[in-house]
């Protein structure tokens, strides 16, 4: 789906805060890109000198370039994304790429522990439809790791795969055929989220093996882990009964850049560098005639219908995070220090405004907080000033829920010193609790400050009573944004030793509601 941030390889959060492009001039080719294509990077020098065409890729996450394509704000020659399906379901998409066309294949599958598909007999050639899978699922034998849909195609090609094999009409999915009960189940077992792709199987490679049997993510990514062997012997299962596949098509939306574009496509398309597409990044060819190598398996597999309309698209979307996945509870420890006012302080409240359903952009809409979320602001200055707890049993925009979080933020009033670990430790006993109340939620933690610590806890009595806690409030991760003077290198250890992330909001032309937004596809 072009909905999301990233799907990216490199583990990290989306790229959005790359540089502009520079401007659009013969023998160039800018192009707007998911961060996922970061791995073609090494065919470009080859690419220039068969074609004599110097491609730059600017990139984005998948949604945001979705919107901005739709709104003629691109600021590119073309586009390249794994999917490009909901931008082609949204009112007047499909005319904005003057030329689509295919580069490469990869199926969104599951990847089981080798130990547990032995278990399940899911080895050789056996024949696994979704329908065995959520039979897995509900009997609590398999826990899985998938991205979140309405950040990654990953994500959001799993659930619209699962939802159509559920369906079993072989139509265009219908908002009559989403089948709530079965789809509930399934995604009961989801135990790990992220962003990205690439992320998400960097946590996977961290987690214990006892605690998620299996990730949900595109062939190619499980191909690359099965050959590293980082997570141990994997099993790649390709549903009997269908899947969505990515096909990475690159769009062309200047038609000045026709020539350049041309080019370009054909030399990707051509026998050599299909080949090399494969044996480098494990994708398929898009092209007839280039031989599969042996880890794809035999035969292309059956694909599933996709959503009929974007009404059905953003309803699934919807029930997902509203019904189907297990709840969340998202941690927002907010610094109001001195540093704060002005400003800075008029950005942060903006920022929680926005995800309360205030932002109605594509991306906007999707990072909302969600319903049945609990939501916990601690805020800090020289010390812990307050903490509120929220519960959203109504997700609707302007609901009592979410109108109270919007007060909350209205409230904030910024004075005193910066106890940045006072306050992240704080966020962890109230996130002990969380897990110890309900240990089937996805509890995260997102750290924003502007300043380094002057109060408070110093960054060893926080580790020693971090490394003190339960397993449980251990595996909470951290997700730290890099404001105004922060100190990089300090918030760059704790999303590390948490297994969590750093977003920069100092970037230029990245605002702080951005940074927020990007991070909810992590939550």
């Amino acid at each position: 789906m072009l909905v999301g941030c990233t799907d990216g390889g490199s583990g990290g959060p989306d790229t959005s805060t790359s540089s502009p492009p520079p401007p659009s001039k013969a023998g160039t080719l800018r192009i707007l890109a998911g961060s996922e294509l970061k791995d073609l990077e090494p065919l470009l020098p080859d690419l220039k000198k068969a074609t004599g065409i110097s491609v730059t890729f600017s990139y984005t996450g998948t949604l945001d370039g979705a919107d901005k394509i739709l709104h003629g704000a691109a600021d590119a020659d073309a586009a390249w994304f794994s999917s490009d399906r909901y931008l082609r379901l949204l009112p007047g998409g499909a005319a904005k790429e003057l030329v689509r066309t295919p580069v490469m294949l990869s199926p969104v599958v599951l990847g089981v522990r080798t130990p547990l598909a032995q278990q399940f007999g899911w080895t050789g050639d056996a024949q696994v439809t979704w329908g065995d899978i959520a039979t897995k699922v509900s009997s609590g034998q398999l826990t899985y790791a998938m991205t979140n849909p309405a950040a990654s195609n990953s994500g959001f090609s799993a659930l619209v795969g699962v939802a159509a094999a559920f369906a079993g009409t072989g139509d265009a999915l219908q908002v009559a055929d989403i089948k709530t009960a079965p789809l509930k189940s399934f995604f009961s077992g989801q135990v790990l989220t992220a962003g990205s792709s690439g992320f998400l199987t960097d946590a996977f490679v961290k987690a214990p093996a006892a605690s998620v049997g299996a990730m949900i993510n595109y062939e190619s990514v499980l191909l690359t882990l099965q050959r590293s062997g980082a997570a141990g012997p994997i099993t790649i299962i390709r549903p009997h009964d269908g899947v969505i596949t990515a096909d990475y098509p690159m769009a062309l939306l200047a038609d000045n850049r026709r020539d350049e574009y041309t080019r370009v496509v054909t030399w990707l398309r051509s026998p050599e560098a299909q080949r090399r597409i494969q044996n480098d990044t494990s994708r398929r060819p898009a092209v007839p005639g280039v031989k599969l190598d042996a880890r794809f398996g035999t035969g292309t597999p059956v694909e599933l219908p996709f959503p009929a309309t974007q009404q059905v698209a953003d309803q699934l979307l919807a029930a997902y995070f509203d019904e189907y996945r297990r709840p969340t509870h998202a941690i927002y420890v907010l610094d109001v220090s001195g540093s704060m006012e002005g400003d800075r302080l008029a950005s942060l409240q903006q920022a929680l405004v926005g995800l309360t359903g205030a932002d109605d952009s594509l991306s906007g809409r999707f990072a909302r907080f969600r319903g049945r979320e609990h939501v916990t602001m601690i805020t800090f200055s020289s010390q812990v000033t307050g903490t509120r707890d929220f519960t959203i049993t109504d997700p609707r925009p302007g609901s009592p829920d979410l109108k109270a979080i919007t007060d909350f933020a209205g409230s904030l009033r910024a004075n005193g010193n910066t106890a940045v670990y006072s306050a992240l430790d704080a966020a962890y006993d109230k996130a002990a609790q969380a897990t110890k109340a309900d240990p089937n939620a996805l509890t995260s933690i997102v750290l924003m400050t502007d300043g380094e610590t002057n109060s408070g806890l110093d960054a060893d009595q926080f580790t020693t009573r971090y490394d003190a806690r339960p397993s449980t409030a251990r595996a909470v991760r951290t997700f730290a944004v890099v404001f105004g003077e922060a100190d990089r290198d300090a918030l760059t250890t704790i999303a590390t030793s948490t297994g969590g992330a750093v977003f920069d909001a100092t970037a230029p032309g990245v605002s702080l509601s951005d940074v927020f937004q990007e991070i909810r596809g992590y939550q």
